[in-house]
């Protein structure tokens, strides 16, 4: 890789947003990372059950040094191994894997796994998580950040599934440190269509949102 950094903080909080990416081809991806640059978004996931995922985020690395490129469904330390191997700066879980988180923190790379209940969420922040990806929180919504927030007010979360454009801002009202946005951050008829420019735009509206 000729991007040799690690995961920049710096980056991540000038737009404190994961874009999800998830089976979609090589060449498309760097369209869509051409305009994820272009509208000042710096953080992204490529799922480890995209077809090619380990050479996509190799190649996300070598290209774009001027995103965080991590791996996201790293369901175990085999999974986890392959993300690192290929570059990933940061890694993302649907699930608490005790192995993948502590392994994560002992090579001081960013862990944000997934938890949903108060047990889960302190769990896997007391491991040593960057930030506790709350999933899905499509089922809840921000109501459940803010309940969850009063006990566990110490616990950086990341609520994921379920943040669109319309309830984008009311998330971070709420004192997220960022979100993860699959689908409805990837609009799938402009990428279809090739419509980059159009996906450019997309993604600045979005980050207006959260006055980024």
């Amino acid at each position: 890789m000729s991007n040799k950094e690690s995961f920049s903080w710096e980056l991540y909080n000038r737009a404190p947003i994961v874009g999800i990416v998830r089976g979609v081809s090589m060449g498309v991806m760097r369209d869509i990372a051409k305009a994820y640059q272009r509208a000042g978004l710096h953080t992204i996931e490529i799922t480890m059950n995209t077809p090619g995922a380990a050479q996509m985020i190799s190649m996300l690395r070598n290209e774009f040094q001027q995103l965080n490129v991590g791996a996201g469904t790293v369901c175990n330390l085999q999974h986890y191994e392959m993300a690192v191997a290929a570059g990933a700066q940061f890694i993302v879980t649907p699930i608490i894997d005790e192995v993948v988180i502590k392994t994560a923190v002992a090579q001081e790379i960013p862990i944000f796994p997934g938890a949903y209940s108060p047990t889960e969420i302190y769990r896997a922040w007391s491991l040593g998580a960057s930030a506790v990806k709350i999933f899905p929180a499509s089922q809840l919504g921000v109501q459940y950040i803010k309940d969850i927030a009063a006990p566990l007010n110490d616990i950086k979360v990341l609520p994921t599934g379920g943040v669109s454009l319309e309830n984008i801002k009311s998330f971070f009202e709420a004192g997220v440190v960022g979100v993860g946005m699959g689908s409805s951050l990837f609009n799938k008829k402009l990428i279809q269509d090739r419509d980059f420019d159009g996906l450019t735009e997309h993604f600045i509206k979005i980050k207006a949102e959260i006055g980024r």
